[in-house]
Parts: C-alpha cells; structure tokens; sequence
C-alpha cells in the first residue's frame, strides 16, 4: 500500500477543545504517526505519516474535529514520505 506525509494547518475554534487528544486517539486508531501541536495564531499543526487510506480518514476528520471544535479552515501541505516517525504524539 501507497505511503503518504502531509501538514495540516488546521483554523477556527481548534485550541481549548481537546483538539490534540482526539486528533492523538483517531491517528492510533489509524496507524498513523507523527505529531500535532498548538499555534500561537490559535490553530493546529500536525504532520501526519501512514497508509495513503489512514492518512485520508484522519485528514477527513480534522476538518470537522471533535465535539466542540470549530473549523473554519484546513490547509493541506503534501510532503515526501519519510517514516521518520514510531508513533502520533502531541507536543507542547
């Protein structure tokens, strides 16, 4: 199966809502690594690392984020596979 490597730069009502730790449960559910991390504009980062399907459901996901998310917009960056990543962990 295909590997992809994509950056999201998630905006809207993304910090202060479990963003990060729903993003950590729906990529471990997926087997995607990487990472996700607040902004100081007030979105989301997050390098997303797996199976070109695992990697589209999670992306999927972040533009609706859980419950109490707003998203306004995700930008979606592509980038070369490198699998330089053991796991999905959110960092500070």
């Amino acid at each position: 199966m295909a590997k992809q490597r994509v950056r999201l730069f998630v905006k809207g009502k993304v910090q202060g809502v479990f963003f990060r730790q729903a993003l950590k449960v729906k990529a471990k559910k997926h087997n995607i690594s990487g990472w996700v991390r607040n902004l100081k504009n007030g979105g989301v980062e997050t390098l997303l690392e797996g199976d070109d399907v695992d990697v589209s459901h999670v992306v999927e996901w972040c533009h609706g984020g859980p419950a109490n998310a707003l998203v306004n917009d995700v930008e979606i960056r592509h980038e070369k596979f490198k699998g330089e990543f053991s796991k999905f962990e959110v960092l500070y």
